[in-house]
């Protein structure tokens, strides 16, 4: 695959990877992102989008609250907030993650703390690639593409543990 600035994907690594993972008001770091990076990619291809960039940033309850608050006049408390700067089938992003959502989620739902922060990643990542989840309808189909992709990251993971 080549990616959009025309670097071979072999040749790519984190440092010139389109997707970057940042941290803001809190210490944090994603593990396994020699795993995720390529699960994002293959999941923008997929949907048949070109991956820019896309940019993830960590941070607390408080820092996700005032970008709620401030950006889209919403006093709640969230998970994930996802601002493109494209449409689909051009995937640019900041994708902000409130990682005491993501454990306070992972709580509530009984699944690791890693699942809960894969699929909150591939749901920013869905937005981006045109999908939406306002409606029923809409919830439910973003939730099967949620499912799938996680799936596809634990077989490409249990491949892996195989070889």
């Amino acid at each position: 695959m080549i990616l959009e600035d025309n670097i071979p994907e072999e040749e790519m690594d984190e440092e010139t990877s389109p997707i970057s993972f940042f941290s803001e008001d809190i210490a944090f770091e994603p593990q396994h992102t020699d795993q995720i990076i390529p699960w994002i990619e293959q999941t923008i291809e997929k949907y048949a989008c070109n991956l820019s960039f896309i940019n993830f940033i960590f941070c607390s309850d408080d820092y996700l609250h005032q970008l709620n608050v401030s950006y889209l006049d919403h006093d709640t408390l969230t998970d994930i907030i996802t601002f493109p700067y494209s449409t689909a089938p051009q995937i640019e992003g900041d994708i902000f993650i409130s990682i005491e959502r993501v454990r306070d989620n992972a709580a509530t739902y009984k699944v690791s703390f890693e699942e809960e922060l894969l699929r909150v990643i591939i749901h920013g990542v869905l937005h981006l690639c045109g999908f939406k989840d306002k409606t029923p309808a809409e919830k439910e189909e973003m939730d099967q593409k949620e499912n799938e992709a996680l799936g596809h990251y634990k077989g490409k993971k249990q491949e892996e543990s195989n070889n």
